[in-house]
């Protein structure tokens, strides 16, 4: 068997859609999935990704951006204009620009080719644990979690929902951390680093420039002016912090 189990991660429903149009690569990955636990769910091009993505409605999705039919980039806007599954993307090595675009979706993570099949498996476990993990700070709660308020946004960390100004938004779960993170410290500033720290699973690789692409994926939801943000502001050269509102 694989990488060891983590309690909490994989039940016997937790499922997975790969989609990639190379059989092969879709065997190997099926197999090292389900000797972990997984449901496996398949796909081998854009439009069938889209159909089992909202017929299935599985726990997490592995797409290939090389896709025939519709590009992964199309399937991925298709995905996430209903959906705020989590998405990890396939890329080729080296192909930054497709990492980059990738990001500026809304992906919570990327592999790149060739990978190790224990690799894929490590880092959907790393993102569906931080889909899973508790609330801001890691602190164990014996009563349901309030809701934050801050200026016109509400945060309700239970139903893991985001209103702004009465509107329900729908954040992927990297950008609902980072936001609970921040709102629950109105004016406390963390560094990169810190955040990068508080809102990655232990074996998923997070840097810089994919948090400061997730912040930016942010403001465009919540901020009337992501230009100009008013809630989640830049303190330069040392990361992000959330505005005191009333």
């Amino acid at each position: 068997m694989g990488v060891g189990r983590i309690s909490n991660v994989v039940s016997p429903t937790t499922s997975v859609l790969l989609v990639d149009d190379e059989p092969q690569i879709v065997e190997i990955l099926e197999r090292y999935l389900s000797d972990e636990g997984f449901v496996v769910h398949k796909a081998y091009d854009g439009p069938s990704a889209v159909r089992v993505a909202a017929t299935e409605k599985p726990d997490l999705i592995l797409l290939d951006l090389k896709l025939p039919g519709m590009s992964g980039y199309e399937a991925f806007r298709e995905i996430r204009a209903t959906s705020t599954i989590p998405i990890i993307m396939l890329t080729s090595r080296g192909e930054e620009v497709d990492r980059v675009v990738g990001l500026e979706l809304g992906a919570d993570d990327y592999i790149t080719k060739p990978f190790s099949p224990r690799e894929v498996v490590a880092r959907i476990k790393a993102v569906l644990r931080r889909v899973h993990a508790p609330p801001a700070e890691g602190k164990a709660q014996t009563e349901p979690a309030a809701i934050v308020r801050n200026g016109d946004i509400e945060i309700d960390p239970q139903e893991h929902e985001v209103r702004v100004r009465g509107a329900s938004v729908a954040l992927t779960p990297t950008e609902f951390r980072i936001l609970e993170l921040l709102a629950a410290n109105p004016g406390r500033t963390f560094t990169r680093a810190q955040l990068l720290d508080k809102i990655k699973g232990d074996e998923l690789e997070i840097y810089d420039r994919t948090l400061d692409r997730h912040v930016a994926n942010l403001r465009h939801k919540i901020e009337a002016d992501p230009a100009t943000p008013r809630y989640v502001v830049t303190v330069f050269g040392v990361g992000y912090k959330m505005a005191k509102l009333s």
